[in-house]
């Protein structure tokens, strides 16, 4: 295996995803390289349905190895909303500052110590004849207003924990060293040295 396809068009997920990978002996492709590629549904009922769904329809039309991510952010007071919805938490074509300030508002006055949540990443690989996925998670709590300008989506309100400042206050080095995407993705790079031979 020498070439693979992200299964996105999404560019803070495609810098970080070859940032990680970068090293590897793999020529990286991206949606950007196919674009007659039908866009990917996202109608699966958890993260790991919505990973296997892109990752199985890039395949089929690029007929390459394809990895695809599906990610989101747990908050446990919510039993885990907004979860696989995150993207699109506050409606369809929703900005992220419509998201972050929708969850923000359910959980005014909600305590610090009843703030905690998970970002949790699911990457699979698909190829010919093979599918194989890999898990990655980072805890920490909700904050109580957007901080910090560096990454996308929930980053500005999301404290890791170990750190004084949300995702979006981290340099991407940071980011890169303690991420769920980073973290699955470090499983993730046994995967395809194997397939690679290596």
């Amino acid at each position: 295996m020498n070439r693979l396809v992200l299964a996105t068009r999404n560019r803070h997920k495609i810098e970080e995803i070859k940032t990680i990978l970068g090293d590897l002996p793999l020529e990286i492709l991206t949606l950007n390289d196919f674009p007659d590629c039908p866009p990917l549904l996202e109608d699966g009922l958890t993260l790991e349905e919505n990973s296997l769904k892109k990752a199985l329809a890039v395949h089929r039309y690029t007929k390459l190895p394809s990895l695809a991510d599906d990610s989101g952010l747990e908050v446990f007071y919510l039993n885990g909303r907004p979860g696989v919805r995150s993207a699109r938490y506050a409606g369809e074509n929703t900005t992220d500052d419509q998201n972050n300030e929708k969850l923000l508002k359910e959980m005014r006055g909600v305590a610090p110590r009843r703030r905690g949540a998970q970002f949790r990443a699911v990457l699979t690989l698909v190829g010919e004849g093979f599918r194989e996925a890999t898990e990655g998670a980072c805890r920490g709590r909700l904050g109580e207003s957007p901080r910090g300008t560096n990454g996308f989506g929930y980053d500005p309100i999301f404290l890791p924990e170990g750190f004084g400042g949300t995702y979006a206050e981290l340099t991407s080095e940071e980011k890169n060293r303690i991420s769920h995407r980073a973290r699955a993705l470090e499983r993730m790079r046994e995967v395809l040295n194997k397939r690679a031979g290596r």
